[in-house]
């Protein structure tokens, strides 16, 4: 019997990082338009703000108010951490907004939506920005940002748009779509999230007003296309299904032994210790420990 046991497990755990490692390979950015199909930005938003006009006058005055968020070690660090490009920031930092935890293997196709819908999205200020190649904020004052890191590549990238906050705005709208009783959080940590590049100092107010304009347009585009709706129409029910009993059984995740000491249990529901091995459930989903 403990032979059969032990074979079931072993059973169990390959078919779990089998499939972990399908969903890896399968989440990769799949656009709903290529670029040419995006409307273009270059006819419908308006050149960069001239350094002799009123709204530059603006965009100076914004960048000494994001010199002095930078104050705020709280609104500095969050900035710090905004500046990280990518979808595993956004759905890192608007967790709290959104109310629910998202990633690849427990919520796939949440995850796919924001994925391949962001990827859509940025494609439109590709042409805007290798366009205008906009000087950043940064390099015409000559100081440093809150993130170093990135200068030498965002001295080789133009600065209108905002990449960042399209990504940012984008994925916002994208994520009221999905949870609309938290509209309100998440539109407003998806505009903080544009705000945190004047904080960081890599973009100026008008390149973050263009970006969610442009963001705005590109989410509408995504409506008119037949393989989003329905993507987005099976990410509504993954979270309707989370959100009735959040502490379903989904997906298996590979973690280390040492795992904080939570109740756990086996397969056959019966509490196991805390450093058991093989394959154990939680609060959190199925958990493959080894």
């Amino acid at each position: 019997m403990v032979q059969t046991m032990k074979k079931n497990i072993m059973t169990v755990m390959a078919l779990c990082m089998a499939m972990a490692v399908q969903a890896q390979e399968k989440m990769v950015a799949d656009p709903y338009f290529t670029t040419k199909e995006m409307p273009d930005m270059m006819v419908f938003l308006p050149a960069p703000p001239d350094s002799t006009s009123v709204a530059f006058a603006n965009d100076v005055a914004r960048y000494f108010w994001g010199k002095e968020m930078r104050k705020d070690a709280e609104r500095a660090a969050e900035a710090t951490r905004d500046a990280v490009y990518g979808l595993e920031t956004i759905i890192t930092e608007y967790e709290e907004a959104f109310g629910m935890r998202i990633s690849p293997e427990e919520t796939p196709e949440i995850y796919k939506v924001l994925l391949d819908g962001t990827a859509t999205c940025d494609s439109i200020c590709t042409i805007a920005k290798a366009t205008y190649m906009r000087r950043r904020p940064f390099m015409v004052f000559n100081e440093p940002t809150l993130y170093p890191e990135d200068e030498p590549a965002l001295r080789k990238n133009g600065s209108y748009p905002s990449g960042h906050t399209l990504l940012g705005w984008s994925s916002a709208l994208l994520m009221m779509e999905i949870n609309p009783d938290r509209a309100t959080e998440i539109l407003t940590r998806g505009y903080r999230y544009g705000e945190n590049r004047l904080v960081v100092g890599a973009h100026w107010q008008s390149d973050t007003d263009a970006a969610r304009l442009a963001a705005s347009a590109a989410y509408a585009q995504l409506h008119t296309s037949e393989r989003f709706l329905e993507q987005m129409r099976k990410a509504r029910e993954e979270f309707q299904a989370l959100k009735a009993d959040p502490t379903a059984v989904r997906t298996a995740k590979i973690v280390p032994m040492n795992t904080p000491d939570t109740p756990v249990y086996d397969l056959q529901g019966r509490p196991v210790v805390s450093n058991a091995r093989g394959v154990v459930v939680d609060g959190s989903g199925k958990r493959i420990v080894k």
